[in-house]
């Protein structure tokens, strides 16, 4: 009985320690630049990052997100293979049951598809010249939201 009133009482508890993002390039897009600004950003911000390098495969991010227990994932895509990885992620994330964690990015994506994008259950998707801030204030209020512990 004293474990089922401290499950109930951690359950509605809030985030209490740092957000944990994994950061990833999936697929043959060799650029990271970005990936890495948006990365350092995020820590300074507070949040435990884990980037992942380049050339991950939508299996290999959402294994290494299970692994890492991460709040959300952050894919940096310029390659314009948006309209595959983010669903395969997703598809992962669902066989997983990790749909409480945060599936949002950013890059050269079109207007129109990240309106489909989301649609399907992608997260804010930011296009290049988007603030760290805007980008870290997104992730924090959603983790905050959706995220109990």
């Amino acid at each position: 009985m004293l474990t089922f009133t401290f499950t109930l009482a951690t359950m509605n508890k809030k985030i209490t320690r740092p957000i944990r993002v994994l950061v990833a390039k999936v697929g043959l897009d060799g650029h990271d630049r970005g990936a890495k600004v948006i990365a350092a950003a995020l820590r300074d911000a507070g949040m435990e990052v884990i980037y992942t390098g380049l050339r991950q495969t939508p299996e290999m991010v959402v294994n290494a997100a299970l692994q890492e227990d991460v709040d959300a994932i952050g894919v940096s895509i310029l390659s314009g293979a948006h309209n595959t990885v983010f669903p395969k992620i997703l598809q992962l994330l669902k066989e997983k049951q990790m749909d409480d964690v945060l599936l949002t990015g950013g890059g050269i994506i079109p207007d129109d598809d990240m309106k489909t994008l989301n649609e399907r259950g992608v997260g804010k998707l930011f296009p290049p010249g988007t603030t760290s801030t805007e980008i870290a204030s997104y992730i924090r209020q959603w983790v905050n939201e959706h995220r109990n512990f």
